[in-house]
């Protein structure tokens, strides 16, 4: 496989190693002062009991609660092969993660085979279900496929904080300020039979869409009952 192009600069890499040896120390200061709270523990227990790790799911706004919450864990994510991608996996990594390099325009079945072989490990694997492009809140196939192809099952959940930034992005990634409460509300996790056709995936994307959608509004009601 040819390395990415950007790889071939050398301002470009000095670039990575400096976003990621900044952002990392701030990121893990911040976590340290956020307090957490767990709505759904029961669903959260259940899936963790499993023989067959689960795929954690949630939205693409929702990355750095999930990565704080879950840190250390040894969970494999999918991280692209760009610039970005790379400064990404740098610091997913030293918040304990693993990481199978590809997305969907580039060794997207390569990433996919790789999350097989450390789900199948033993590993948990994450995946942000809206993708990396969107559209918002609009589940793509690629974890119900992997849910088909493991038997894990996908845990769906998610966060709010009782402050936080949120970003113009489109996402509307969140960003939890120092010292807030984060409250993550867990969902019942989803099983997904083996050998699931097109419309079938379709199927699974959207009872998780709803799942997601209740654990929204449970979060958002935590969230509002923690503020002073």
């Amino acid at each position: 496989m040819n390395a990415p192009g950007w790889q071939a600069s050398r301002a470009k890499r000095l670039q990575v190693a400096l976003i990621a040896g900044v952002l990392y120390p701030l990121l893990e200061m911040l976590r340290w002062t956020l307090t957490w709270r767990v709505g759904g523990q029961a669903f959260l227990d259940d899936a963790l009991a499993d023989e067959v790790p689960p795929i954690i799911g949630f939205w693409h706004g929702r990355i750095l609660p999930g990565m704080c919450f879950f840190r250390r864990r040894g969970i494999v994510v999918i991280t692209s092969q760009n610039f970005d991608g790379e400064w990404i996996a740098r610091v997913i990594r030293r918040f304990g993660y693993g990481t199978a390099r590809g997305s969907s325009s580039r060794n997207a079945a390569g990433a996919l085979r790789e999350l097989i072989r450390q789900v199948r490990r033993g590993q948990g694997a994450a995946f942000t279900l809206d993708g990396p492009r969107g559209p918002a809140r609009v589940a793509k196939g690629g974890a119900v496929w992997l849910a088909g192809a493991t038997g894990s099952r996908i845990l769906p959940f998610h966060a709010e904080a009782t402050r936080a930034w949120t970003t113009r992005s489109w996402d509307r990634t969140l960003i939890p300020k120092p010292f807030s409460t984060v409250c993550l509300a867990f969902a019942e996790p989803l099983s997904v039979p083996r050998d699931l056709d097109g419309e079938g995936i379709e199927e699974y994307c959207r009872i998780l869409e709803v799942r997601l959608a209740g654990a929204e509004t449970a979060a958002a009601a935590m969230a509002a009952g923690a503020r002073p």
